[in-house]
């Protein structure tokens, strides 16, 4: 089966620095195969033959024996991922007008109800869910007043990954 695991959190700011080769590396020596990376935030690509709470719970703590500390990892199939990136509306970009992102949901908040708790002013924004993310787009003239920056903030944002529509769309079209 065809997963690609999020790794959340890695490589921001300097923190939780995590290269890509050894991270390939790392899931060829767990016996997955056709690994691969995309960009430097943590999206990798394989098979395997080990169901998903398997890979899950392997990969989780071999990336915390290799790096040395805890990394939220979220695995999905191609088809979830598929399912999700043919959900977002294909007018929808990240442009000079408007900005467009996915947030993959970890167990614990993927349920519709997230897009209400979000601290976010819905005049302004348009978000939608569908089981394992949430994905919105929003004008950039209007992205300060939508309140979109606010979702870091909240105890929820500890529970998604957050992809931009462009990156969504590669991974969903290449695995």
């Amino acid at each position: 089966m065809r997963y690609i695991a999020l790794l959340r959190g890695i490589n921001v700011g300097g923190n939780k620095k995590v290269e890509m080769k050894k991270l390939k590396v790392l899931f060829e020596s767990l016996g997955y195969v056709n690994v691969s990376t995309y960009i430097n935030s943590g999206n990798i690509i394989f098979q395997s033959i080990e169901n998903k709470d398997s890979v899950s719970v392997n990969v989780r703590k071999s990336l915390k024996r290799e790096f040395g500390f805890e990394i939220r990892v979220l695995v999905k199939t191609e088809k979830e991922m598929q399912k999700i990136a043919a959900a977002i509306p294909a007018d929808w970009h990240n442009d000079a007008k408007q900005k467009t992102d996915v947030a993959y949901l970890f167990a614990d908040v993927d349920t519709k109800k997230i897009i209400d708790e979000l601290p976010i002013k819905k005049e302004f924004v348009d978000v939608r869910y569908l089981k394992g993310a949430i994905f919105w787009n929003v004008k950039r003239k209007d992205y300060n007043k939508s309140h979109l920056n606010k979702i870091i903030s909240h105890e929820s944002y500890q529970s998604m990954t957050v992809r931009n529509v462009n990156t969504a769309r590669y991974l969903a079209s290449h695995m």
